[in-house]
């Protein structure tokens, strides 16, 4: 039995299919079954979420593998980017190894650090440390930006982009090389294939190195709407967005920890060496774009 948490999200939804195409036996630990759509009726539903640590228990029986893919980039109602990514991670490993499961694999993010300036990504740092320190078999996985045509962030700047300028927060100088969520599937395929732990952390990075102001672009040309950028100061950015978030709360269309994410780099020094090593080349976000 594999337990997925995340299933819903970005790499959850491209990974759930092919578990299943596998006939792998698969535990979903969701807060609404209905997000799984019709996949709902092919796997095991275990109630809960991050804020409920007696979930875990629940959903950890009889599991041989966790593979942990939810988080937060914003902090939500019932806990913060640091409960729901770092405190979050620790109780579920430590659920995880009082009930005997073998493997847990984890998917972090590419630079996670206890001295990064982006909250998420420190508290993926502490998330980190607590996968490789429990007598546990562990994978890291830490992807650069991950993305899929028409979701997250993706569809945002979509919607930017009719606009007769597209508004840019920061220099947009901060370097990435994305990956295609369908890619950061195959690789987790692959690793779950592997039967084994590993110590050194998995980048995954796609061949592209690209600035955000570059990726803008990409997406402009893919929609057929070449606009030029509009940077806005970083410090305006981040006063409006507080601003917006002490009115509307966290139901606002962003906020700040999320926009201070463009301003992080995420490279790797291998590049994407770690994911061709699991049998994956990942595609360039310009040819995902253009095909889809």
């Amino acid at each position: 039995m594999l337990l997925l948490t995340g299933a819903t999200g970005l790499v959850g939804s491209a990974l759930l299919p092919r578990l299943l195409e596998q006939e792998t036996q698969v535990r979903c630990l969701v807060r609404d079954p209905r997000r799984l759509g019709a996949d709902r009726v092919r796997v095991q539903i275990a109630l809960g979420d991050l804020t409920d640590p007696p979930s875990f228990r629940n959903a950890m029986r009889g599991v041989h593998t966790v593979v942990h893919l939810a988080g937060s980039i914003r902090d939500q109602p019932r806990g913060s980017i640091e409960e729901l990514n770092g405190i979050a991670t620790w109780r579920m490993v430590e659920a995880a190894q009082r009930s005997g499961v073998e493997r847990f694999l984890f998917v972090s993010a590419l630079g996670a650090s206890t001295h990064n300036r982006a909250r998420f990504f420190r508290a993926k740092a502490l998330a980190e440390q607590a996968v490789r320190e429990a007598d546990i078999g562990s994978i890291v996985l830490t992807p650069s930006t991950i993305y899929a045509p028409g979701e997250g962030w993706l569809r945002v700047m979509e919607r930017l982009a009719v606009l007769p300028v597209i508004p840019l927060p920061g220099a947009g100088r901060a370097v990435c090389e994305p990956i295609w969520a369908q890619d950061v599937a195959e690789c987790l395929i692959a690793a779950l294939r592997s039967g084994e732990g590993r110590a050194d952390p998995i980048e995954l990075a796609g061949p592209q190195r690209l600035t955000y102001n570059e990726i803008v672009r990409l997406l402009a040309r893919a929609y057929g709407r070449s606009r030029p950028l509009l940077h806005i100061p970083t410090p305006v950015v981040s006063r409006a967005l507080r601003l917006l978030q002490s009115v509307g709360g966290q139901r606002t269309f962003a906020t700040w920890e999320e926009v201070e994410l463009l301003e992080v780099s995420m490279i790797s020094q291998r590049g994407a060496a770690d994911a061709e090593g699991l049998g994956v080349v990942p595609k360039p976000m310009s040819a995902v774009l253009a095909s889809s």
